[in-house]
């Protein structure tokens, strides 16, 4: 009896199976569903802008302050201040790798979606100009990294090798070369272009800068193949106004935390940094009017609850304090009111508030107006802001710098020149408020010509000033661990994840020892140091 009732309720559910599968794919599809013969790829390469746009705090936590742009004395902040393990260490050494790979993985696809389709021919190479842009930044934190094989789990590749970083920098020159080439103004124009809202003509010459800033990474490591690839890019046109920037207008009313924007303005942080002693000492020997555009002292105390912390501060150049990095608040020997040129040791000077619970409001912030919100009120909840990627006048420098080689890309001191004007006119871009005349650029530049005796110092520390206060800190770390400029001081401070240098490079993500193993251990083999902070990448000699 028990066998014939077991039988008898198996055969009543393949009954039941059988009349359900019957109708089993009609019923359990998504009649809402895309595919890829009607998905528009176009929605994915703005989707991959904003997504490599986002880089608020892996730049704010590390590069910026490794290349001593920025600085803060608060713990959060200590991984890349002081070299220490703080808060979400290895969360926030992943950022570049994750979001990179984020990105990515939509530009993949955009070209999955778009080979061989004319009518997506300039869609199909501005994916390989993404691809690169995207994956220089990940290159250049961490050394070999996956390249050839990156995005294609489609195709069933789940453990992507990691290629050599020369390798990497080859592809990436002949993909930039290709691509930028081939793109054609009477073909096709991208409908969904945060960049230039489809304009052809303006992503060639955005395809060709980029070339530049590739191939000019190599000047130690392969200095042959850097001039090949300037010299067919200058040829080939880069950028010529500051309108040819790059950059993404955000809105993060949303809450999308990754951005710069959003990430300077989360509670406290608006507070917490500050433009370093090491940038502004240097704009102040130069009188440099941008230090009026980009800097300010806070009305408050620097204290979050004060309300004053919210409003613009004194915008004024001589009263302007860059903050030394390596201080903290502990009240120690390291606490910054024991800092050399404490603000507060000098009665003279207007921007002493004689607030000695909380010295950090003495010192020069990013100007909320201009950095933290594109209003033209101060208004904190409004986080829409700009993303700067690549500009002009990062383009015009590093051609006067090829030029001082004699490679044939102009005239180095008109390079520079142009790179001085449009440096300053280019942060109304931000915001109006940080408008600077075309008359007081061109006289800024008129009074610091290039000379042939400094001519790599001064574009050097040009180009410092330039990413510093346009926030691409990812350019302002790799470009001083190019070249060595400026000449920074390694601070000292006790338990430091490195020998007390500055960081050369950042971690693998932790993840990827147990998700890629053996792509990662060879990876590593690849660094002379290991898998450490101080090891270098392939090009940095």
């Amino acid at each position: 009896m028990k066998k014939r009732l077991i039988y008898s309720g198996l055969c009543l559910a393949a009954a039941l199976v059988s009349g359900c599968t019957k109708d089993f794919t009609k019923i359990n599809t998504n009649p809402n569903a895309t595919s890829a013969a009607v998905f528009n790829p176009n929605f994915l390469l703005a989707q991959a802008q904003i997504q490599y746009s986002q880089t608020g705090y892996d730049q704010l936590l590390y590069q910026s302050m490794w290349s001593q742009s920025l600085a803060s004395t608060y713990d959060y902040y200590g991984n890349g201040d002081k070299y220490i393990y703080k808060g979400s260490f290895n969360d926030y050494k992943a950022r570049v790798y994750n979001s990179g790979y984020s990105a990515e993985t939509l530009v993949q696809e955009m070209k999955n979606l778009t080979d061989g389709k004319a009518e997506y021919a300039n869609l199909n190479k501005i994916a390989t100009i993404m691809k690169v842009f995207i994956l220089q930044r990940v290159t250049d934190a961490y050394g070999d990294v996956p390249y050839s094989e990156a995005g294609m789990a489609k195709q069933g590749i789940f453990t992507p090798k990691f290629d050599k970083q020369q390798d990497i920098y080859n592809a990436m020159l002949a993909d930039l070369d290709g691509a930028t080439a081939g793109l054609d103004a009477s073909k096709d124009k991208p409908s969904s272009d945060l960049f230039y809202t489809g304009d052809i003509t303006k992503w060639k010459k955005l395809g060709y800068s980029l070339m530049v800033r590739v191939a000019m990474r190599l000047t130690k490591a392969d200095a042959a193949t850097a001039q090949k690839y300037v010299e067919k890019a200058y040829a080939g046109g880069t950028m010529t106004s500051i309108d040819d920037n790059a950059k993404v207008l955000t809105d993060n009313k949303n809450g999308n935390a990754n951005s710069t924007i959003n990430a300077l303005t989360v509670p406290d942080d608006f507070r917490e940094v500050r433009w370093s002693k090491t940038l502004i000492d240097y704009m102040q020997t130069t009188a440099d009017p941008r230090i009026s555009a980009i800097a300010e002292v806070s009305s408050g105390t620097g204290k979050a609850a004060n309300s004053n912390e919210t409003v613009a501060g004194n915008n004024d150049a001589s009263v302007q304090h860059g903050m030394p990095n390596g201080y903290d608040l502990n009240g120690g020997a390291t606490d910054i009111s024991k800092a050399p040129g404490y603000p507060g040791t000098s009665p003279a000077d207007p921007s002493v508030t004689n607030d000695a619970a909380a010295p950090d409001g003495k010192y020069s912030r990013p100007r909320l107006q201009v950095y933290y919100t594109s209003s033209s009120n101060i208004n904190p909840v409004d986080k829409s802001g700009i993303n700067m990627l690549l500009t002009y006048g990062e383009t015009e420098l590093l051609l006067a710098e090829a030029a001082t080689k004699g490679w044939n890309t102009g005239v180095a001191a008109t390079h520079y020149a142009n790179a001085l004007v449009a440096d300053q006119l280019e942060l109304a871009q931000f915001n109006v408020a940080a408008t600077i005349s075309n008359a007081t650029a061109t006289a800024y530049a008129a009074a610091h010509p290039l000379l042939p005796a400094t001519a790599l110092q001064q574009i050097n520390m040009e180009y410092y000033v330039e990413t510093s206060s346009t926030f691409i800190h990812n350019e302002t770390w790799a470009n001083w661990r190019r070249t060595g400029i400026p000449a920074l001081t390694p601070v000292k401070y006790v338990g430091q994840f490195t020998d007390g240098s500055i960081p050369r490079r950042i971690q693998y993500p932790l993840t990827l020892i147990t998700t890629n193993t053996a792509n990662y251990n060879s990876a590593v083999k690849s660094l002379s140091g290991g898998d450490n902070f101080t090891s270098r990448v392939w090009w940095d000699k």
